[in-house]
């Protein structure tokens, strides 16, 4: 780093080596004690050294020497490297300077106007090395210097600074390699050890240990016998056949994935003996002593049921030891599955049927009841009541019009002067006769006879037996109409399953799959190590903290 001084650039003239080595001592001396005790030095002086004197030669102005830029503190702030400092040192010892520091090393050059960091003023030092050292040896004193002994001249044992600093960076980037080449060769053994090795073992089972498996697959749907899943009017009409039977799809799916189905496989088919077999390798084989739990875990890996609902399409795939079996085991599924499609359309023809059936035995017996009633009223009173009403009404009628013929004939007889007594008692006597048939004959038309009810209640019974009797009938004609529909619309939700792809027997296994399976294993190990090393590091961390 560069500096441009205050003060102007300036050689001191020395008229001799010992005034310059006085006053390099003296300076020396008098820095040394002003960096230690700046206060006491400053008290020490007496007064008449303060005094501002002339200047001598070789002397530098006080002025110039506290300059800006020629101070410590000034030059302190400048952030001078290590290595500029260094060089400043050695310049102010090839001028013979005695700085007590490398900042005060610095301030001295600057206060002679030298500039310690430019390249001219260090070539010219080396150019003039040999005659500053001649000078100054000139003005010393002459001690016996140490002669090397021939054949002795080995190179020093002491270095250079800078050959000191290249050293020890290299020893550093050294111990940095060797680090990171044994974390390197740790990593590498973790990672062979926890995942390259386990990876390879499962690779190795997977290709040359593992019993092969075959599938054996299938497609089938499940159709309605409208086509359309409801009827003309309803919202059953607007829908395909997939949307229509996809309950029932769903239905059968569960069930072809349920332990009943695996149980029956088991007793028909004897399921858990055929993975039982010690042909199969140990990881694959089942214990034939194992629980129906763990058949049936077996059992949902190595049948696989799909169901798409946009085609309506089922589609199964059974896995087994060998092609025959995993074809046997597939056609008795699908044997299950239609078995299964019968029930739930019979159970769902029986439920459409089973209420108009019961409203039609009901109806049935209300009008067998209604008829019972009207022939026990019949029984008991009269078989045609209305008529014998109107047998009663024209009798009185008859009557009515006889009594007022003889009241009219007896008007006359009183009214002439001298009726005939004769005639008339006859006529009142027939009146009175008159009368009494006419009462008697209404008497029969309200009023009980022998103990039993009237002819009008007896009537009015009749006619409300007659009226249950029609309503009975309507009923059970409306009872037999919702019948004949609830049939109609029972056979259009009868359900038939049709396979579309029947199973044929595999020739290649299609498991294991080594290579899949082999980056799976992969996969796994590495996150099993990575959430294991991650977890660790955290720890480390935390409990460094």
């Amino acid at each position: 780093m560069t500096t441009k001084p205050k003060v102007s650039k300036f050689r001191i003239r020395r008229s001799a080596p010992a005034a310059a080595s006085a006053a390099t001592g003296t300076g020396a001396a008098y820095g040394n004690a002003a960096e230690a005790h700046p206060e006491t030095v400053q008290a020490s002086v007496p007064e008449a050294a303060q005094r501002p004197e002339p200047l001598r030669e070789g002397q530098i102005d006080q002025t110039r020497a506290e300059a800006p830029g020629t101070s410590i503190d000034d030059i302190r702030r400048e952030g001078l490297s290590g290595r500029e400092l260094r060089m400043a040192r050695r310049v102010a010892q090839k001028h013979g300077l005695a700085p007590t520091s490398d900042f005060d090393a610095v301030r001295l050059l600057r206060a002679r106007g030298i500039d310690p960091f430019q390249r001219t003023t260090m070539l010219e030092l080396v150019a003039g090395k040999g005659a500053e050292d001649k000078a100054a040896g000139a003005g010393r004193v002459n001690l016996p210097q140490t002669v090397p002994a021939p054949g002795h001249n080995l190179p020093a044992t002491e270095k250079s600074p800078a050959e000191r600093r290249a050293a020890e960076i290299t020893g550093i980037q050294r111990d940095i390699s060797r680090r990171r080449r044994r974390k390197l060769l740790l990593l590498f053994s973790r990672l062979a050890a926890f995942v390259i090795l386990p990876t390879f073992l499962a690779g190795y089972y997977f290709a040359a240990m593992a019993t092969p498996m075959y599938a054996s697959k299938s497609a089938f749907l499940i159709l309605s016998a409208d086509g359309g899943g409801g009827g003309k009017g309803g919202l059953g009409g607007l829908l395909p056949s997939q949307f229509a039977t996809g309950q029932d799809a769903i239905a059968t799916q569960e069930y072809l994935e349920s332990k009943d189905a695996m149980l029956r496989l088991d007793r028909e088919m004897d399921y858990r003996a055929h993975f039982a077999d010690p042909a199969i390798d140990p990881i694959q084989r089942l214990d034939p002593e194992a629980s129906n739990e763990a058949v049936y875990k077996l059992y949902k890996d190595h049948v696989k049921i799909g169901y798409d609902p946009t085609e309506g399409v089922m589609r199964m795939e059974v896995i087994a030891a060998d092609p025959e079996t995993s074809l046997r085991f597939n056609e008795q599924l699908i044997a299950y599955a239609e078995e299964r499609v019968d029930e739930l359309s019979r159970d769902k023809r029986n439920d459409a049927v089973k209420v108009a059936a019961e409203s039609l035995e009901k109806a049935k017996a209300d009008r067998r009841a209604a008829q019972e009633r009207l022939v026990e009223l019949q029984e008991n009173s009269i078989l045609d009541p209305e008529g014998e009403i109107a047998g009663i009404r024209s009798l009185i009628n008859t009557v009515e019009l006889q009594l007022q013929e003889k009241e009219l004939a007896l008007s006359i007889q009183l009214n002439n002067p001298r009726p005939n007594s004769a005639k008339v008692a006859a006529l009142r006597s027939e009146i009175e006769v008159l009368r009494a048939e006419l009462k008697s004959q209404k008497n029969r038309l309200t009023e009980a006879t022998g103990g039993g009810s009237s002819l009008a209640s007896k009537t009015a019974a009749i006619q409300m037996a007659q009226a249950d009797l029609a309503t009975a009938d309507m009923v059970m004609q409306s009872a037999l109409e919702t019948m004949r529909m609830s049939q109609v619309e029972a056979n259009k939700q009868v359900r038939y399953l049709t396979v579309s792809a029947r199973p044929v027997a595999p020739q290649e296994a299609a498991y294991p799959k080594v290579f899949e399976n082999t980056v799976l294993a992969f996969l796994i190990f590495s996150g099993i190590y990575l959430m294991i090393s991650l977890t660790a590091s955290i720890l480390r961390e935390q409990v460094s903290s």
